[in-house]
């Protein structure tokens, strides 16, 4: 999901550090003062800016000093937290490079008139009566074609959010559509990294995966999809009335042409015929500069002195494109590479956190003492979930969300008697879809940057994600479809 390559699976060998010296309530220490503090800074302090333009990455790095004074007291040496720390860094080094490359392309599509092309195709095509539901649907194509929900983030959800703004739909429930689609795509696509990582920790095939997952994925989109319909016919919403002066306005600034969407379509073939994320992104990068200087030389001469440092600029720095439409004139404002500095240092911020608490063992701890919880079925289902939703918080990471819980519960699962893909699937259900909903959580902080849409906006209308944990206990609650290793239902 977070294109980091996983086509061999070596997060699978990593190895858990368990600690004998820690009890649970040590382990919960760290993540108590974390929640406190980040609880404090949001529902407290007005603008939530307790201590500066980046409280919640100071926040993280504490949270990390306090786990460490924990396992000072139980016997981790600082060499052993600051090696689990640069590994975990390292594990997001492929996605930092995306999230710096996704930055250019913003501002490339920008300047070059993709985006604003996509905005004015796309103002005349999707009605507002049917927008929130056609934006699960195109996300959700473009998901499953490239197995990643990132990609269809930073090619179709752009251009989605853009065209929601200027329909004056709010962009928390435009956001909450992409990313309900997006993980739907994402999950069941084999091309997912982490659609292959579930059935490899809890020990089945791919395709049996994907089925068996339909059984509780299929029904929580339909939910997704009635209630976006529902939301969408009841929208007032403020674009009808001048569509005509946005579509004017656009093409009087840009040079319109539906060549520009070539590039677009180079990109996603690229992803489609496995082309490595960095490559794919890259190029479209590149494409984009050169369709600018084909089609916008004017808009590009407007920016700067010359069209190249107009190009350097869209992709390093900040970017505005002045309209005679105060709304578009937000709308086409871009941040390069610099404005996803904020995103990067909370992505390394959560890696240092979550390093330290793998380091000292608390990982393993709060997991274990979820497990203990499972005397029945359904409490095994359960715990597998909190253990997945707890590890996205703690952990800061969705591989890791689904790698620690599938080691720790696999064999609790064939204790029970259930099939391995009882596992997989509850691990997609509560670990992968769950992770966007954290905001320190490299996809939450992904997501959220990229749409330019807080996580707080968008947290109610991702209904997809947070449905989906209440869904697989519902039908554990319920003994549907509990396939057991024998091959016939509980």
């Amino acid at each position: 999901m977070q294109e980091n390559n996983l086509s061999e699976f070596e997060i699978e060998d990593q190895k858990i550090i368990e600690n004998v010296e820690l009890n649970i309530w040590e382990a919960l220490i760290p993540v108590v003062i974390l929640m406190a503090m980040l609880a404090y800074n949001i529902f407290f302090v007005e603008g939530q800016e307790w201590l500066g333009g980046y409280t919640n990455q100071l926040i993280l790095l504490m949270g990390g000093g306090v786990a460490a004074i924990v396992g000072f007291f139980n016997k981790v040496s600082l060499k052993v937290m600051f090696l689990e720390v640069i590994e975990n860094i390292k594990s997001v080094f492929v996605p930092i490079m995306i999230l710096f490359l996704v930055g250019a392309l913003a501002g490339t599509w920008l300047v070059s008139g993709i985006i604003p092309a996509m905005v004015y195709y796309g103002l005349q095509v999707l009605n507002p009566a049917i927008f929130l539901p056609a934006c699960v649907v195109i996300a959700a194509i473009i998901s499953v074609a490239t197995g990643s929900s990132w990609t269809t983030s930073a090619t179709v959800g752009i251009a989605l959010i853009g065209i929601g703004e200027a329909l004056g739909i709010s962009l928390g429930m435009v956001a909450g559509a992409v990313i309900s689609g997006a993980y739907f795509g994402d999950k069941m696509s084999p091309l997912s990294d982490t659609t292959n990582l579930a059935p490899a920790m809890a020990g089945t095939d791919l395709f049996t995966h994907i089925r068996y997952m339909a059984i509780t994925t299929v029904p929580t989109i339909i939910i997704t999809l009635i209630v976006f319909s529902i939301i969408s016919l009841n929208l007032e919403t403020t674009g009808n009335a001048d569509v005509s002066g946005l579509l004017e306005t656009i093409n009087n600034t840009f040079n319109i042409t539906p060549w520009l969407f070539v590039v677009p379509l180079v990109v996603i073939a690229l992803i489609l015929t496995k082309t490595k994320p960095l490559i794919a992104l890259g190029t479209g990068v590149l494409l984009a500069a050169v369709f600018a200087m084909v089609f916008q030389s004017d808009v590009l001469s407007t920016l700067s002195e010359s069209n190249m440092k107009s190009i350097f600029n869209a992709i390093f720095v900040d970017t505005e494109i002045v309209t005679d439409n105060e709304k578009l004139n937000d709308l086409f404002t871009a941040g390069g590479m610099k404005g996803m500095l904020w995103t990067i240092y909370l992505i390394a911020c959560a890696m240092v956190f979550g390093g330290v608490m793998d380091a000292i063992g608390a990982l393993a701890r709060i997991t274990r003492a979820l497990l203990s919880l499972a005397t029945t079925v359904f409490g095994l289902f359960a715990s597998t979930v909190f253990s997945c939703l707890g590890l996205n918080a703690i952990a800061s990471d969705q591989y890791l969300a689904i790698v620690i819980p599938g080691k720790m519960f696999k064999k609790a699962f064939e204790d029970k008697g259930l099939a391995p893909e009882n596992l997989s699937r509850t691990l997609e259900d509560s670990g992968t879809v769950t992770s966007v909903l954290i905001p320190w959580n490299t996809c939450g902080a992904y997501q959220s940057s990229v749409l330019g849409v807080s996580v707080a906006d968008y947290f109610v209308y991702a209904i997809f994600n947070w449905l989906s944990p209440f869904t697989t206990l519902f039908f554990a609650a319920l003994n549907i479809k509990i396939r057991q290793l024998s091959g016939k239902s509980a």
